[in-house]
């Protein structure tokens, strides 16, 4: 008697498709399955949409269809940027939380999802009272309203994706822990391109109460997928009163031990200047596509998800040449080499009348920032440390030297951008210049200047770090912890 052929289950069919298809889904272990990892992963997909709506959509709105001065806007953009440096405190205050149940990370992922839940429901309200559209009240409260929201939202933002990292990385395996993180790094940039799409299809007929609709519509997708994403994520180990009232250690004692090491300044200063360099016009590019290309609000959304996609392409191409050994600051030199010729198109695109370029070119911040962004982290990992530092806290201080030089950029961007154009639109720089394109052609020429510096701080570093990172990396592109 011949015993039947049992089919097999659904799930693994399902289970060996998803891990051909899906980018790193071999990242998934015994600790924790392809299914958990996946729901996991959507904290980074509502990451993304927020990022998109404040360093997108919102900015190309408040100038253009609500007529709000850049600066103003550079202001608000720079306020959750800046004060992402505190992300390297949340890590550790995460690391050594201690509760009754034994959960350290769950309630800084829920906590950091009220706030950022918080700051996008009030956004709209208050971006209209900024705009003008106010009957009661100081002529101040717009401006103190909004960056608040705007506040409120950039630490829910930290907060989520600092804890949602560390857990993902607490659940993983050492041999898979680099591949999980970079499949939460790829979802992040699918939410954004995502993200993109949606939002700018649905503000294509923009109107105030269509504001309101879309971005608190945002705030309560957030809160779902984060629930979907922590629930059931963290064991509960119930902890002793001893336990828990047993001293922390102390943040100052490890960034000390941190500030100690050799190249660690140095590399903050290449950070530090090539995120100005990629990241001056992040708050000027949706407008320029606007004002001076004259594109729609949904069509200037997609430069955004554009440079998610180089970004992504970036990411794949460093995996390559990181396995093939190729030394990490040379892969960062190609980088800015790229984005030379990205704000290059960019310039170019008004007087030669071209789309393409402007496309084109955002793909290209996209793809020369994501290879800067991972040779300077995997630098970063590779750091030599020592007594109470570890590898958490370099990633902390390259993402605190890397969001503050993003805020301060941005603040840049808009300073330059309107100061100039005032200036051009007056006749004061003569008729050539008379544009409103001059501003941001200003600020796209200062970007290629700070890259160019970039260039020159980076050569010490070539010489005294590359050669010992080769052996860090190994054979697979170790991006464990990638903050943004």
């Amino acid at each position: 008697m011949t015993t039947p052929l049992r089919a097999r289950p659904m799930p693994g069919k399902i289970t060996m498709v998803l891990t051909k298809v899906l980018p790193f889904a071999d990242a998934s272990s015994e600790g924790l399955p392809l299914g958990e990892l996946l729901r996991l992963s959507l904290f980074q997909v509502s990451v993304g949409m927020a990022t998109i709506l404040l360093m997108g959509t919102l900015n190309r709105v408040m100038i253009v269809e609500l007529g709000v001065p850049a600066l103003v806007v550079s202001l608000m953009i720079a306020l959750p940027i800046v004060s992402a440096p505190f992300r390297a405190l949340l890590g550790f205050r995460s690391d050594t939380y201690r509760s009754a149940i034994g959960w350290k990370r769950v309630p800084y992922l829920w906590f950091g999802t009220l706030w950022q839940f918080g700051g996008l429901a009030i956004m709209p309200a208050c971006l209209l009272v900024l705009s003008g559209q106010q009957t009661y009240g100081p002529w101040w409260a717009g401006q103190v309203l909004a960056g608040a929201a705007f506040l409120m939202t950039g630490v829910g933002m930290h907060m989520t994706q600092t804890a949602g990292l560390s857990l993902a990385a607490d659940r993983a395996s050492d041999e898979t822990r680099p591949r999980v993180v970079a499949l939460l790094y790829v979802m992040f940039l699918i939410g954004s391109g995502v993200s993109a799409i949606a939002v700018g299809s649905l503000l294509r007929d923009f109107t105030p109460l269509r504001l309101i609709q879309v971005v608190q519509g945002c705030a309560v997708v957030t809160i779902v997928l984060n629930v979907i994403a922590l629930w059931k994520q963290e064991k509960v180990r119930p902890m002793s009163r001893a336990e828990r009232d047993q001293p922390r250690p102390k943040f100052s004692a490890a960034w000390a031990d941190f500030a100690a090491g050799g190249a660690a300044g140095r590399l903050l200063l290449v950070v530090a200047l090539g995120t100005m360099g990629f990241n001056m016009q992040d708050v000027l590019l949706e407008p320029y596509g606007g004002q001076v290309m004259g594109l729609s609000v949904s069509a200037t959304t997609l430069l955004t998800a554009s440079q998610a996609a180089g970004a992504l392409t970036g990411f794949a191409l460093a995996a390559r040449w990181l396995a093939r050994g190729t030394a990490p600051f040379r892969m960062g030199a190609r980088g800015l080499i790229v984005g030379f010729a990205a704000f290059a198109c960019i310039i170019l695109s008004h007087p030669a009348g071209s789309i393409f370029l402007i496309y084109f070119g955002t793909a290209l911040i996209g793809l020369g920032g994501g290879l800067f962004s991972v040779a300077t982290l995997t630098t970063a990992m590779s750091l030599p440390v020592q007594g109470q530092a570890g590898r958490g806290l370099a990633l902390g201080a390259w993402g605190a030297a890397q969001a503050t030089a993003m805020g301060v950029s941005i603040v840049i961007g808009g300073i330059v951008r309107d100061g100039l154009n005032g200036l051009a639109l007056a006749g004061r720089l003569g008729p050539r210049l008379a544009h409103i394109a001059t501003g941001y052609d200003a600020v796209y020429l200062l970007e290629i200047g700070l890259l160019a510096a970039t260039l020159v701080a980076v050569r010490p570093l070539v010489r005294r770090l590359d050669f010992s990172t080769k052996t860090a990396t190994g054979s697979r592109i170790g991006l464990a912890d990638f903050p943004t």
